[in-house]
Formats: C-alpha cells, sequence, structure tokens
C-alpha cells in the first residue's frame, strides 16, 4: 500500500529508471501477492525470499541477500517504507555502502522501545538522507532526535494515496457467507502485535471482550495466520465470532468502509479508519500515529475489557468520536515524493 503511489508517480518521470526489491519478510500469498495484484504494481524485479525467523536472523538474512543486488544495481537512492524488519535492513546496507536512503512515513514514534518496530524506526531514520513525513508531529520528533531540518519533508500519507485509489473498487466488493445480522452492523476486528497474541492470558482477555461485544454486534475477526496459530496454541475459542482468513486489500478495505466500529492493534487501520471517519478503538496503551487520537476516529483502549465494553457502548448509542482528516491526506502523497526526488 504503501510502495504502489511512489512507483505510479515515479512511471511518470520518463528519466527515472526504478527496481522493485521484495525482501519476501511477508510471504504468505494472502498477506504479499494479492497486494501487488490488486495496486497494480509489477512483479518484484528481485525477491529475496526471506521469509520467517526470529528478528534477528530475518534481519540478518535481508541484509546478506540485499547487498550483492546492491553492489550490482548501484542505484542513486534506495527507498525503504515503513518500520518492518526490511526497512532497517535495506538501510544499514546503504549506509554501510555509502548509498542514499529515504525513509518513507519518517518520524513517526510510540515511545515504547519494547516494540520492535520503533528499534527500526529509531534507527532507520537515524541512517536516512531524505525523510518523507505523514504527519506534523513526525516533523517534531525528527528535529528533537537531531535530524536537520534540511533533511525532512512532510509529504502526507502515502497509504491514504492508496485508499482514495481503490475504494471505489473496494465498496464493490461483496462478502459471501456472512450471517444476515451481520448485513447491517458489525465490529471489524484485526490482532497481530505479539504483545496481544502471543500471551496466552492477555489474549484469553481480549477474545472474553470480543465475545461479549457479539452479544450486541456482529463481530467479523479478520484473523492473522499468527493471530490463528495462539489461538489454538493456547486452546482458545472464538466460535461466536465470525473469524476469516486473512482479507485481500480490497475486502478488508470495502468491510472497513461499512464497518460500525474497528478494533485493532494495527498502525495502518488506525490511519485508514481516521480517514473514513470510522470508530477505531485500538488495543494498545500508545501508539505512533498520535494524529489519529488527536484529530482523528482512534481512541486508546490499551487492553482493558472495561473500556472496551464502554466505548463500543458509547458508538452504539450513537455517541462515537469525531474525527477530521489530517492535513495532506489528500490521495497525493507519492506524487510529492517523486517530485521531491526526481523533479
Amino acid at each position: 500500500m504503501k510502495v504502489a503511489p511512489v512507483m505510479n508517480a515515479l512511471k511518470t518521470r520518463k528519466h527515472v529508471v526504478q527496481t522493485l526489491i521484495h525482501t519476501g519478510q511477508h510471504y504468505d500469498a494472502n498477506m504479499s501477492d494479492v497486494f501487488f495484484e490488486q495496486l497494480g504494481i509489477p512483479a518484484p524485479d528481485v525477491n529475496l525470499a526471506v521469509g520467517s525467523g526470529t528478528h534477528a536472523r530475518q534481519t540478518a538474512e535481508i541484509m546478506s541477500r540485499f547487498e550483492p543486488v546492491l553492489l550490482d544495481g548501484k542505484p542513486d537512492i534506495v527507498l525503504v517504507y515503513g518500520d518492518v524488519n526490511s526497512t532497517v535492513a535495506a538501510a544499514l546496507v546503504c549506509a554501510k555502502l555509502g548509498v542514499r536512503v529515504g525513509h518513507v512515513e519518517a518520524g513517526l514514534r510510540s515511545f515504547d522501545r519494547t516494540m520492535p518496530e520503533e528499534i527500526n524506526r529509531l534507527v532507520t531514520d537515524q541512517l536516512a538522507d531524505m525523510l518523507f513525513t505523514p504527519s506534523e508531529d513526525g516533523d517534531f520528533n525528527l528535529q528533537r532526535e537531531g535530524i536537520p531540518a534540511e533533511r525532512i519533508f512532510r509529504v502526507g500519507n502515502v497509504m491514504i494515496d492508496s485508499l482514495v485509489k481503490l475504494l471505489p473498487a473496494a465498496q464493490r466488493q461483496n462478502r459471501n457467507g456472512l450471517p444476515e445480522r451481520c448485513a447491517e452492523r458489525y465490529a471489524l476486528v484485526t490482532l497481530h502485535r505479539p504483545a496481544n497474541v502471543d500471551d496466552g492470558v492477555m489474549l484469553k482477555r481480549i477474545l472474553q471482550s470480543l465475545l461479549e461485544v457479539s452479544q450486541d454486534l456482529c463481530v467479523i475477526f479478520s484473523a492473522h495466520p499468527r493471530t490463528q496459530k495462539r489461538i489454538a496454541d493456547f486452546g482458545l475459542h472464538a466460535d461466536q465470532l465470525q473469524v476469516l482468513d486473512p482479507l485481500s486489500y480490497l475486502e478488508f478495505l470495502g468491510m472497513q468502509s461499512r464497518a460500525t466500529v474497528v478494533i485493532t492493534d494495527s498502525g495502518g487501520i488506525q490511519e485508514e479508519t481516521t480517514y473514513l471517519g470510522i470508530p477505531c478503538l485500538t488495543l494498545r496503551e500508545n501508539t505512533e500515529r498520535p494524529v489519529t487520537v488527536s484529530l482523528g476516529t482512534n481512541v486508546l483502549v490499551g487492553r482493558d475489557p472495561d473500556k472496551l465494553r464502554s466505548e463500543v457502548s458509547r458508538i452504539l448509542a450513537g455517541q462515537a468520536k469525531k474525527g477530521t482528516i489530517p492535513p495532506l491526506w489528500d490521495g497525493h502523497a507519492g506524487e510529492r515524493i517523486a517530485t521531491l526526488l526526481a523533479g
């Protein structure tokens, strides 16, 4: 969702040659291949096929496989996206070899170093030469960390570019096989963060809260493979929830746009719901996207079952938090990045 707008914008610059490298960190067909198809991204020029592993092993594999590609290609700049292990691994290799790095979605901070993504963000931003931020708080975070102002470029949110482009098609998606009670009102749920799904006690508490919510509202749970495995490993049950395998981008976006409320621990979904004006309850104590709370529709409920239930009750009573769309979240972030890179 992040690379597509930038690649498409750079395609109009005839003097620019692009090479797309897929590290293979996200290797499930439902979680990767379908995104290329639906977002209109060409097949990768290189697939490093790294697959899963511990953070250290995955990061090391990406670095060792990416280095010869970089040496062979000799690019003027490498763009890295977001905050995954691929992001920091590629940035490290570039820094060692003296290749310029542009970080798309720079400056986001949760201020929680127990999150692996926070470490990736901090390191990548210190190494990057061009830092493309989605919102004002990103600029402030980078300046506080000593990044020179001339390296920081607020461009808006590339995730929203993809959403704006594909929303009409997403809203035409049909989801068959769901109970009739889900047709009118439903909560859409995703969970994948280790703090929520790797702790059996915590996962049980969250599922119990969702089961209680399901007494008043259909709950559709788009369950990440990692989450499904944990539910099975811990012997937990979610029979009263409508548990689905991971949805394609278009399917999920369509369901999100029609949801009564979205319950998640995903950063990107906090942004999408803010743009869509859909109430979002985030099962985390913090967020690296605070603009979705200060301006948007996002409410942090932590992992407090009582707060989750009370916020759902407020939404069902017509008292949902009203939000606005942050500045520059207008569908043109990719074009701004392309202009900065290539004129």
